[in-house]
Order: structure tokens, then C-alpha cells, then sequence
């Protein structure tokens, strides 16, 4: 659905149009003085004179996403932000225009403000989904029965995929985020049912009988694993305690130089002990079987 500004808001923005649209534009030469004039001096007198001349390529930038149903004056302010970027990064020695190098900036900032905004989802992911995004309803109305009043044909997803050169996936997606809308989760399902659709909403956390079990089951393999720690050795405790029981593993070199042997001898204390380990424990799982 358009956004639609309320009465100030709506004069505020059409000020602003007609300041912009009725502002002279700049030569080549002035614009490249004013552009030395800020990046050497800072002169923000030459900045303001820079950026005012060119509102008129927001304005003209706004227009163009404004079927997007996002708020005029938001795309202004966006655009306005792309153009002083474009000031702070312009380069008056590469000889090209300003206007030119502003409108890059411009329209990225608007599309950005337009990814960020059209949905509560998150639209543009990957660049694919960018460029289809800002393409997909001129190449639906541009390919002959790409589309039904239900949505693309599968040839018509076929045609829009080797046009972008995307694959059939993307397509897929990008269809059902742009065509499907966004809908609250607290709406109804009916008219005349007061059920909401988060009802149906399945739950995949587990319930509070899985939590007790799984804690109960972790403490019980802590204590196996406690007892059968007493099977070892000193040194074999130290191996396995730092080798396998703590965040930082020890390197067997490192382990070897701390317990005065050779890297070799500790990988086989380690193997030794794990052996025990396991019996220890398989011992400890047989017995609580019994019971």
C-alpha cells in the first residue's frame, strides 16, 4: 500500500521540490572549483553551493522509486545522503562531472533505503536478489506470458532467469517475497473466526519434560564421566583433562614438555587412557542398566 504524507508534510516536500527544480545548475569548471575549494580548504560555503545545485537529480532520483509505496520525503532525505557522499568522496582531479559521480551515489542510497524499508523482511540478501528485485516487474511486463493473474508461468521464471542470468531458485524467492506481501501474524483467518494465524504456529523448542530429561541425562554422564576419571593415573588425569576436558586444547608437544616427555610418549598415555575411559564407563552404563 502508498504511503500517503500528511498536509505539512506534503507542502514541506513540495517546498523543497521547487527550490531544487528551480536552482541553476553549474558548469564544469565551477563544479570542479567548488570541489577543490572543500577537499583542500573545506570551505563549507563552496560544499553548500556544490549540493544545492544538484538537488534536482534527488528529486529526479525519488521519482523513480517512488512506486515503491515508501514516503517521498524519505527517499529525499536518502538521496540527499548519497549526494553528500558523493561531495565528501569526489575527486575534481579525475576531470569527469560531478553530477555524473553524484548519481551513482544517489540512486545507491535510495536503493539501499528501498531494500531496508519496502518489507518487514529482509529483501535484498545477495546480489542476485538486489537486481532482481529492481527488475522483476519490468521484465514480467516485458515478456509475452511470463505471468498469469496468480503469479509467473514456470517458462515465464525460465525467461526472467537467463535474462538475469540468476538461477531458478532466486527467481522462486524473490516472486513470493515481492507478489506475496507482508500479512501480521495476529490477523484473522477468516472473517468470522477470531483465530489468528500465529495459532497455527508450530512450536519446535523442546517441551518442559524434554528440558528435565536432558539436564538429568547430562548430569548422570558427568558423574560416569567423574568416577571413571578416578581409574586413571596422575598423569593420565592431566592428559585427558587437557587434551579433551577444557576449551584450549594443549598440543602433545606442549603437554610433553610440561610432564618432562616426549610428545610421542604422551599420545600414547592418551590412547591408554581413553581405552580406560571407555571401559570405565561402559562398566558404570552396564550396571545402571541392571537397576
Amino acid at each position: 500500500m502508498a504511503h500517503t504524507d500528511d498536509f505539512e508534510t506534503q507542502r514541506s516536500n513540495l517546498a523543497y521540490i521547487k527550490t531544487a527544480m528551480t536552482t541553476d545548475l553549474l558548469g564544469k569548471e565551477e563544479e570542479l572549483e567548488l570541489a577543490r575549494k572543500w577537499r583542500d580548504d573545506k570551505d563549507e560555503n563552496a560544499l553548500h553551493t556544490l549540493i544545492n545545485a544538484y538537488g534536482r537529480l534527488v528529486v529526479a532520483g525519488a521519482s523513480k522509486f517512488k512506486h515503491y509505496g515508501l514516503p517521498i520525503g524519505d527517499l529525499i532525505q536518502e538521496g540527499n545522503v548519497g549526494l553528500m557522499q558523493a561531495a565528501a568522496r569526489f575527486d575534481p582531479d579525475r576531470e569527469i562531472r560531478f553530477s555524473t559521480y553524484a548519481s551513482w551515489w544517489i540512486r545507491s542510497a535510495m536503493r539501499d533505503y528501498v531494500l531496508r524499508n519496502w518489507s518487514i523482511v529482509r529483501t535484498g540478501t545477495t546480489a542476485a536478489h538486489k537486481s532482481l528485485f529492481f527488475n522483476m516487474r519490468r521484465l514480467r511486463s516485458k515478456i509475452d506470458g511470463a505471468s498469469t493473474d496468480y503469479g509467473l508461468t514456470e517458462s515465464g521464471r525460465h525467461k526472467i532467469a537467463e535474462e538475469m542470468n540468476v538461477r531458478m531458485a532466486d527467481v522462486e524467492e524473490m516472486e513470493k517475497r515481492m507478489f506475496g506481501g507482508d500479512q501480521s501474524l495476529n490477523a484473522t483467518i477468516k472473517h468470522d473466526t477470531e483465530e489468528e494465524w500465529q495459532t497455527f504456529l508450530s512450536d519446535e523448542r523442546p517441551d518442559p519434560e524434554d528440558v528435565v530429561m536432558g539436564m538429568k541425562d547430562a548430569e548422570t554422564r558427568s558423574e560416569w564421566l567423574n568416577t571413571a576419571l578416578k581409574a586413571l593415573t596422575d598423569r593420565e588425569q592431566t592428559i585427558i583433562k587437557e587434551r579433551h576436558l577444557q576449551y584450549d586444547t594443549v598440543t602433545l608437544e606442549a603437554l610433553g614438555n610440561e610432564l618432562g616427555i616426549s610428545k610421542e610418549r604422551v599420545r600414547q598415555l592418551e590412547q591408554r587412557a581413553m581405552e580406560k575411559l571407555k571401559g570405565a564407563i561402559k562398566k558404570q552404563v552396564s550396571t545402571t542398566a541392571l537397576f
